[in-house]
């Protein structure tokens, strides 16, 4: 309720904002997966038309607006049930309820094989974070770690 009477505010009478369908969502997570693997400083120069910074792919996948809008209300937890902050609380549970249905998935469509091997990773992070550490002889002195699992022929995050 509160986020459509954002989008009346924010939209004017004039102007009426779509709905987000399914293949709006399914592009919106191509384009923010494939960002990890083209990075850029900022979402702006991922729909840049500068020569050095241009990509095909965002321009023609979804509009730069229409990516900012998605991810701007993209929510996963009702912020009205909100919990107390008390022994039980959980910093993550925003993002609860992604973790858990990943956590399904794999468990059914998994199957590991007996050559299996886990490293510790270390990825670089300026944000505030609870779980961000400060190593000062690393070369990434704030970064987070992430543990990998390795299979014979497959990397899993």
């Amino acid at each position: 309720m509160l986020t459509q009477q954002h989008l009346e505010r924010q939209a004017g009478p004039s102007r009426q904002l779509p709905d987000i369908t399914l293949p709006d969502m399914t592009t919106f997570v191509a384009s923010a997966l494939q960002m990890g693997h083209a990075l850029k400083d900022t979402l702006h120069n991922y729909w840049s038309r500068l020569r050095q910074l241009h990509s095909l792919f965002y321009g023609n996948t979804m509009t730069r607006d229409r990516f900012l809008h998605i991810l701007h209300f993209l929510h996963f937890a009702d912020n009205s049930q909100r919990p107390d902050k008390g022994k039980e609380y959980d910093r993550l549970r925003k993002l609860r309820t992604v973790f858990d249905k990943l956590n399904e998935a794999s468990a059914k469509f998994y199957n590991p094989s007996e050559h299996l091997a886990v490293d510790e990773v270390t990825v670089k992070f300026k944000g505030s974070v609870i779980f961000r550490q400060y190593i000062p002889k690393k070369r990434k002195r704030f970064s987070i770690k992430i543990y990998k699992l390795y299979d014979e022929y497959r990397v899993y995050i």
